[in-house]
């Protein structure tokens, strides 16, 4: 079985041998971010599948609002590469969810916690926040739970 972690680096391989600069620049920040988090508790350890899908989803994150903060500061070409380098990150992402699919989940997480009325968002939100993990936006989430509870 292979890990996250080795795919990346198989990956990383891969993109070197080819002279694909834009990806082996990407992958190396990643698993750079990857080998930090490793060791940045008390103890070192290897991270899990899922765990790596987070600092993944973390670094996708940042490349999104550097670009938009390079495009509000007029720099078209240093916003498009963070874009190019976030997309490349997606796609070792889990497919994010549609809204349809969200409202769904938020649907069935309100039916299984009995809860009415904003007052319950967080007993809501304990129940659909693992069921999304990394497919959504926390942001999105929230406002899909708070949109149902008003229903």
């Amino acid at each position: 079985m292979t890990t996250f972690k080795s795919r990346l680096r198989d990956d990383l391989t891969a993109a070197i041998k080819a002279r694909d600069e834009l990806r082996s620049g990407t992958l190396r920040m990643t698993l750079a971010a990857i080998s930090k988090e490793e060791v940045s508790g008390k103890t070192a350890r290897e991270l899990s599948d899922e765990e790596v899908q987070k600092v993944i989803a973390r670094e996708a994150k940042k490349r999104r609002e550097a670009a938009e903060a390079f495009d509000q500061g007029g720099r078209a070409e240093s916003a498009r590469r963070e874009r190019a380098e976030g997309e490349l990150l997606a796609e070792y992402l889990p497919k994010p969810l549609t809204d349809e699919e969200l409202d769904g989940l938020v649907a069935e997480a309100v039916t299984e916690s009995g809860a009415e009325g904003p007052r319950a968002m967080g007993a809501v939100m304990k129940i659909v926040n693992p069921k999304v993990a990394g497919r959504a936006d926390g942001g999105r989430v929230a406002a899909a739970v708070k949109k149902a509870l008003q229903g």
